[in-house]
C-alpha cells in the first residue's frame, strides 16, 4: 500500500485496519482499528492532521484534506460514500457521508446525521444529529435521519476490509 512520510510525519494505521494497495495515504493521518480505505482514495495529511477513527469506511475516490488551521476528523462507524471530498471538517460518529458529498472547512456533521449523495455542505455548516443534509448547498432537514439504516453496511465494509486482507492478490 503506498504510504508516505512527509518530513517526520508519518500515517499511523491501526494492524486491523485495511488500506487497499492503490489508496495513497501521506503524512499526519491515523486510521483507526477495524477501518476501510478503498482503490482510488486519497488521505493527505500535508499541512494538517486527518483523524479516522474505527470502523470508518473511506470509499473508492475519496479525498480527504487539511489545512494548516483546521484539520479534518471522522469518528467511529462512519460510512463515507464514493468520490467524496472533505477538508477541514469534523465528521462525528455514526454519521453518513454520501457518495460524491462536498464537507468543508468547519462543518460540524453531529452523530447520526445523514450526508445525502452530492450535497455540499458550505463553509461552517453544523448539520445536527439525526438531520439530512440534502443539495447544494445543502439544505438541513431535521429528524429526517435514522443512522441503524446503515449500521449494515459499516458491518459489510469491516468483514470486507478482512476479505481482502486475506484474499486480494495482483494479477500478472
Amino acid at each position: 500500500m503506498p504510504l508516505y512520510a512527509l518530513g517526520e510525519h508519518q500515517p499511523d494505521i491501526h494492524p486491523d485496519a485495511y488500506i487497499h494497495p492503490d489508496a495513497v495515504v501521506i503524512g499526519r493521518v491515523r486510521v483507526g482499528p477495524e477501518s476501510t480505505v478503498w482503490p482510488g482514495a486519497v488521505l493527505r495529511g500535508d499541512y494538517g492532521r486527518i483523524d479516522i477513527g474505527a470502523q470508518t469506511s473511506i470509499q473508492d475516490g475519496t479525498v480527504i484534506h487539511a489545512t494548516e488551521t483546521l484539520g479534518t476528523t471522522i469518528g467511529d462507524r462512519c460510512v463515507v460514500g464514493h468520490n467524496a471530498h472533505l477538508e477541514g471538517c469534523v465528521v462525528e460518529d455514526d454519521v453518513l457521508v454520501g457518495s460524491g458529498s462536498v464537507l468543508l472547512h468547519r462543518v460540524i456533521a453531529r452523530s447520526g446525521c445523514l450526508i445525502a449523495a452530492g450535497a455540499v455542505a458550505t463553509p461552517g455548516t453544523e448539520i445536527p444529529g439525526r438531520a439530512l443534509a440534502v443539495g447544494v448547498p445543502a439544505v438541513v432537514k431535521p429528524d429526517r435521519a435514522d443512522p441503524t439504516d446503515f449500521a449494515g453496511s459499516v458491518q459489510r465494509y469491516i468483514h470486507n476490509g478482512k476479505r481482502y486482507a486475506e484474499q486480494l492478490r495482483r494479477l500478472p
